[in-house]
């Protein structure tokens, strides 16, 4: 008895009132879970995708699908072949397999499709280094020189790789073209594949007698030098591109390009965040306390700075404009944020500690005074009394 068949809008999870948008969609995600090429040897998964296939066929069909909301099944029980009585080659699904598997397939079941190779024009790989530089140089900007090889056209063969007195000769096996075609079977039939011609490596040429100085590149490596402009603002790890003196391309293209990356060495006071830059300077008490000059230094040299009376430790100012330069404009700039503290000396001469007792004595010693506390009261613990000996007679 053969298997009943299951209600294609049922199979598809859509309702019959999908449209032909919502149809394709629901599709496309059972074509990609359940298709044979990512479940390779699952018979059940094979199974799915036919019957999900069938019934996109049907319901993509604006006239098929007519006829299968008025007769089911019925309609379509005289198709043969494919699965279940169900002829594939009546139905495309091109573009859906062009979306899931890049255009490999296309066409419908049991058809021929051409896959091609990109035998154009193509721009050479990039080469890449570093350069280092110092922390004022990341802010304003520098020339620096790079060394590197890089692949120049051979004199020998005037670039063409082939011995002095020969040329390359067309390909064989390609006929020039520096394409070749090949078939293969698939779950969907006979697809048709061009790739590069392994002979000529896709340039159409074979050179039988090569040059001896470039082996048949028709390139020989050379040390070069160039100057790199670093622009003011750069910060760690960004690159500096050279446009076009990059590994030559191939087929005609153009050749890649040189990306310097800049390594920024460490500064001593100065930190840097995006384009501000942050550095802690001391001040002393007396300063703090009374008020006064002190100096900063800055990446534009040093600048005076004027503290209130009474600032305390750890106070942050900023500094408008001191900062890094953008990269898009050298003229706007970052801030640069200070951050002040007191400076404790660790070392006092005798007067020095007498004038400091005298003024803790004159301020009181209010912040932390330990004068009613008394040497048998221990951490934790409120001050006690100290209790009368008693003596006890037998």
């Amino acid at each position: 008895m053969a298997e009943q068949k299951r209600d294609y809008y049922e199979v598809l999870g859509v309702d019959k009132n999908a449209d032909e948008a919502a149809i394709k969609k629901a599709y496309r995600n059972l074509a990609k879970k359940y298709h044979p090429d990512a479940n390779p040897g699952d018979a059940e998964a094979e199974k799915k995708f036919k019957e999900a296939s069938e019934a996109y066929a049907i319901l993509s069909d604006p006239e098929k699908k007519r006829q299968y909301d008025q007769y089911g099944h019925a309609a379509f029980d005289g198709m043969g072949g494919g699965a279940g009585g169900f002829d594939f080659n009546s139905a495309d699904f091109g573009d859906i397999f062009g979306d899931i598997f890049g255009d490999f397939f296309g066409g419908g079941f049991g058809g021929s499709r051409t896959r091609s190779a990109n035998n154009g024009p193509m721009k050479g790989a990039n080469l890449r280094t570093s350069v280092r530089i110092t922390f004022e140089e990341a802010v304003f900007g520098c020339e620096k020189e790079i060394e590197l090889t890089v692949k120049e056209n051979c004199k020998t063969c005037n670039g063409s790789g082939a011995k002095p007195g020969t040329s390359p000769e067309t390909c064989s096996k390609c006929g020039g073209k520096g394409q070749v075609v090949f078939t293969q079977q698939s779950f969907f039939g006979t697809v048709r594949n061009v790739q590069a011609c392994p002979d000529c490596s896709g340039t159409g040429k074979v050179i039988r007698d090569k040059c001896t100085d470039c082996n048949g590149t028709g390139y020989v490596p050379m040390r070069k030098r160039y100057a790199v402009d670093i622009p003011a603002g750069i910060d760690n790890g960004q690159c500096k591109r050279l446009s076009g003196l990059g590994e030559p391309g191939t087929n005609g293209g153009p050749r890649g390009d040189v990306l310097v990356e800049v390594v920024v060495g460490r500064h001593p006071i100065f930190q840097r965040q995006d384009y501000n830059i942050y550095s802690t300077v001391p001040m002393s008490f007396a300063v703090a306390a009374l008020g006064g000059e002190i100096v900063i230094d800055t990446v534009d040299g040093k600048v005076i700075y004027d503290v209130k009376a009474g600032t305390q430790t750890d106070t942050k100012i900023r500094l408008k404009g001191k900062g890094v330069p953008t990269l898009r404009n050298k003229d706007v700039r970052g801030d640069h944020y200070v951050t002040l503290v007191i400076q404790v000396p660790d070392k006092l001469s005798h007067e020095a500690k007498d004038l400091l007792k005298k003024f803790d004595a004159e301020t009181g010693d209010s912040l932390n005074a330990a004068k009613n506390i008394t040497k048998d009261s221990k951490e934790g613990e409120e001050p006690k009394e100290k209790e009368k000996k008693k003596k006890f007679w037998k």
